[in-house]
Order: C-alpha cells, then sequence, then structure tokens
C-alpha cells in the first residue's frame, strides 16, 4: 500500500470520527456483563438519535407488528446488537453528510449508499440471515474510504472519480493512481474506529471477497459486494451491465431466477426510498426499476448476446485446447515413423511391468526385432523407401499385441515387444509367428517391391531366473538377437541361463 498516503490520512484534521455516544454504545456492548438499561439511558440522552431509532423501528421498514415507544422496549423487541448497528449507523450519516465535499458529488455518493445498505438488509431478510442489522451498516459505510479520501486528496481526488464511468471502474483507476483503493482506506478508518470484524472486513474486503477466510464474514462480505452491485442498478449511467451482473450473482449465490432477482431489485429501490428519509439522507429523484429495466432492455439484450457469443469462443478455445493437449499427449508417447510407442514410453513400461513382476512371482518376456540388412536396403533404394519398411513392419508388430502388450521401437530399425504374464515358450512362438509373417509380406514402395526378413531375439524373467532388473532382460534379448544374426539371420533365438553355467548363453 501507499504509506505517504496513508500516513497523510491518519494526519488529516478534518478525518470523519466515531461519534461520542456511538463510541459509549460500542464500548458497553462489548463487555460481558452488559447493562441493557444503561445503553438505553445513554442513547435516550439524544433525543434526536432517539427520535430516529424509534421511528425507523416502527416504519415498514420493520414490519412489527407492535409499536416500539421506549428505547429499552427497541432493545428488548430487536436485541442490543440491531440497536447498536442503528446507533452507529445514525450518530455516523449525521457527522458524515455535514461534511463538504472537495472534489467529488457527494450527491451520487449517499444514493449509492442508501441504495447498498437496503440492498443488504432485503438480502439478508430473504436468505435469513441473522445479522441484518450488519449488513445494512456494513453496506452503507463500505465507500467511506471515498469520504476520507475526498477530505484528504480534494479536487485531485474528484478529478480522479471523473475518469470512473461507473462504480465499479472506481477502485482499479484508485489502485493504478494512488496504490490503494477506497476500500483499503474504509479498513483503515474501521480499524481506527475499532469497529467489529462483522463491520469491518466487510467495508475492507467488498470488492475482493476471496481475500476472507472466516466463514461467517465471507458470507457477509460477498452479501455487501453483490448489495454494492444491486445499487449501481440505481446509480450508473448505463445500468444494463449492472443488471446483468447482478442476476448472474443472485443466481450462482442464491439461485434466483432472472424473474425472482428484478423483483428483488423493484423492492430495493421501493424501499430505499423511505430509509433516506429515516436517514435524513438527500438522494434525489429516482428512477423506478421497471422505467430502468425498460431503458437497459437494448443494452441488455446485446449483453446477452455479447455474453453467448463469449462463451461460445471458449468452447470453442477449450476444445481445440484439448484436442491440442491429446495431439501432443499423443507425440510425447508414440513414435512418429512407426505409429508404435517410443523410446522413452517403452522404458516407463517395461520398468514398471518388471518391478510388478518381481513382486507377484510372475513371468514376462520382451522380443527384440532387428530388421535384417535394413543399411542395404537404405544404401540401394533411399532412405524413404527404408522408412515405408519400418512403418510396415511397425503396423504388422501392432496387430500382435494384446491389450495388456505394448510394441515399441527401440532405435534405429530395433523394435521391442514386451510381453507380460507370458513366459519363454510362449513368448518363442510369438516371436516365431512374427517371424513368417513379416517373411511372407513383402514390402512395396511406389514400383519397388521388397522382400523384407528380421531376426528376433527372446529374453524372459522367471522367479528362478537370473535377472533382477529390467536393464539385464533387454541386454539378453539383444545378445540373443546377435546369436540369430550369427545363426544366418531371419530366424528366431531365446536367451537362456542354465544355473550350472557361469555365462548366460542365447540359443
Amino acid at each position: 500500500m501507499n504509506e505517504q498516503l496513508i500516513n497523510r490520512i491518519r494526519q488529516c484534521p478534518s478525518l470523519p470520527s466515531l461519534p461520542t455516544i456511538a463510541m459509549q454504545v460500542l464500548d458497553l456492548a462489548q463487555k460481558p456483563d452488559v447493562d441493557i438499561a444503561e445503553i438505553a439511558r445513554i442513547i435516550s440522552r439524544d433525543p434526536a438519535l432517539s427520535s430516529k431509532i424509534l421511528r425507523t423501528v416502527n416504519s415498514s421498514f420493520y414490519a412489527r407488528s407492535q409499536n416500539v415507544s421506549t428505547i429499552s422496549h427497541a432493545l428488548v423487541i430487536l436485541g442490543l446488537q440491531s440497536v447498536k448497528t442503528l446507533v452507529l449507523g445514525f450518530s455516523l450519516v449525521t457527522n458524515l453528510t455535514k461534511q463538504k465535499g472537495k472534489g467529488f458529488q457527494h450527491l451520487s455518493y449517499w444514493k449509492r449508499s442508501v441504495h447498498a445498505a437496503t440492498a443488504a438488509r432485503t438480502i439478508a431478510s430473504k436468505l435469513g440471515i441473522v445479522q441484518q442489522e450488519e449488513a445494512f451498516l456494513a453496506a452503507l459505510l463500505m465507500d467511506i474510504g471515498m469520504l476520507v479520501l475526498d477530505q484528504v486528496l480534494g479536487e485531485a481526488y474528484g478529478e480522479l472519480n471523473a475518469k470512473a464511468t461507473s462504480h465499479a471502474d472506481l477502485a482499479p483507476l484508485e489502485l493504478q493512481a494512488l496504490g490503494m483503493t477506497h476500500a483499503d482506506v474504509g479498513g483503515i478508518l474501521a480499524t481506527q474506529w475499532k469497529l467489529p470484524p462483522l463491520l469491518a472486513v466487510p467495508i475492507a474486503c467488498h470488492a475482493s471477497p476471496e481475500k476472507v477466510s472466516d466463514r461467517s464474514l465471507r458470507k457477509l462480505t460477498d452479501l455487501v459486494r453483490i448489495a454494492g452491485r444491486c445499487a449501481d442498478v440505481f446509480v450508473d449511467p448505463m445500468p444494463a451491465l449492472a443488471i446483468a451482473e447482478v442476476r448472474q450473482l443472485c443466481f450462482q449465490q442464491f439461485k434466483m431466477s432472472e424473474s425472482e432477482c428484478d423483483a428483488l431489485l423493484d423492492e430495493i429501490g421501493t424501499r430505499s426510498k423511505e430509509v433516506a428519509s429515516l436517514f435524513e439522507i438527500n438522494i434525489g429523484t429516482s428512477l423506478e426499476y421497471d422505467a430502468i429495466l425498460k431503458k437497459a432492455n437494448e443494452a441488455l439484450v446485446e449483453i446477452t448476446l455479447q455474453s453467448q457469443q463469449h462463451a461460445s469462443v471458449l468452447q470453442e478455445k477449450a476444445s481445440t485446447l484439448a484436442e491440442q493437449n491429446q495431439k501432443l499427449k499423443i507425440q510425447a508417447t508414440i513414435d512418429g515413423l512407426t505409429g508404435l510407442a517410443n523410446r522413452m514410453t517403452l522404458d516407463r513400461f517395461l520398468a514398471e511391468q518388471f518391478t510388478l513382476a518381481l513382486r507377484g512371482g510372475k513371468p514376462i518376456s520382451v522380443l527384440l526385432l532387428d530388421v535384417d540388412k535394413f543399411k542395404s536396403i537404405n544404401d540401394q533404394h533411399g532412405h524413404q523407401t527404408g522408412d515405408e519398411v519400418l512403418r510396415a513392419l511397425g503396423k504388422l508388430l501392432a496387430t500382435a499385441t494384446r491389450t495388456q502388450d505394448l510394441a515399441a521401437r527401440y532405435g534405429g530399425e530395433e523394435m521391442m515387444l514386451v510381453l507380460p504374464g507370458t513366459g519363454r515358450a510362449t513368448a518363442a512362438a510369438v516371436a516365431e509367428s512374427i517371424r513368417r509373417a513379416i517373411a511372407s509380406r513383402p514390402v512395396t514402395c511406389g514400383e519397388i517391391t521388397l522382400p523384407v526378413t528380421a531376426s528376433i531375439g527372446v529374453a524372459s524373467y522367471d522367479p528362478n531366473g537370473p535377472f533382477k532388473e529390467a536393464a539385464q532382460l533387454v541386454k539378453a534379448a539383444d545378445l540373443a538377437v546377435y546369436a540369430a544374426k550369427r545363426a544366418g539371420r531371419n530366424c528366431v533365438r531365446v536367451f537362456s541361463s542354465p544355473k550350472s553355467e557361469s555365462k548366460p548363453n542365447a540359443a
């Protein structure tokens, strides 16, 4: 935050102060052995304040069936928290409305504050939230940082306000120009006044409720934020965006339909006029919600269309991204030429399966295939023909795999087939069938038809064998391939390691 500005705020002689009567009521209310009668006597010493509280309690805003005639009675009927909040609200508003604006027009400020407070209490009442008065007062005071910045910065803050086309645009402008927002300043003032967390936290965090970790305080802060957007419907010169966002927030947070949300806004607009008169705040003329909605309908249709188009674009981008991710995933695991698994995938698969074989005492076999005289194919017919040979063998090897097997390109003209759960005899039979299939299917590349053969080495792990790791199994298969090459190529050799021999053999 801007420490220099914070110091200016704290040293400002015209900074709003917490009224004496509010401080006394706050102090008494926080005591464990609170004296209700003493609180009633303190409030009653201020006839104007007492009159406002009683007029409010008996108004249609509270909809009480019985008339409340004294502050003591109000404390009994409403409870200490509600009356304490009313005292804070009335005494603070009385002080704050006396301040003369230096930089911005205060009419829209108070108009928004009254509508926000009314919205907060109305929504809290519909949701059955206990802290209805706290919601009301927190929403009423959530923008108090604007009054502070007005006192401290004067015309400079007025110029900053003038750049904001709506209240929602103000905080980013403040952050850019001042290094802090009016919500931050409101939080500083709330701390200085020692307001309880139920008021201080929503005031400080109404623009960013996600910062609040306490569940009950987060719920109240979310409510105050939504109340502020409800107020923007009646304050912003172009209210369509605020209406659309309120509808969206009310659906997400409270599962309200669009018609229910519109009914809520209509009620807020009507009740705000009464609240303004109770607090003796001049909010000027205000359109009914129906008139605001009619005026905004054309823009709302445009916003809806833009939202649908945006959603469609996002969905298309998400689909494209998913396809790209799938392609990248395939590219990361598949050999581009043969279509078989690549070496990295092979190494990981073999290591995992060999470990499982060790733990479970089950066999596992590998077949290592080497194309005979492949260098001669490349030299005589070109690398394109050599690539075509490898593609053909890749397809053939893929058809020889079961679900649990893996066919992979080992490197160059060498390919490997990993056969989990397969012993030596079965692996040798599979290798022989693959060898015969290769030999019986010449590869056609353009006008050239080439006979192709392969030498195949087989190595198998069994619990009684010498292999302790996958690399030893691969080395044994490699030795068996060399044995096949020495035997004249186009044949299968199986690695064997009799216990009696010190060196294993490929036979």
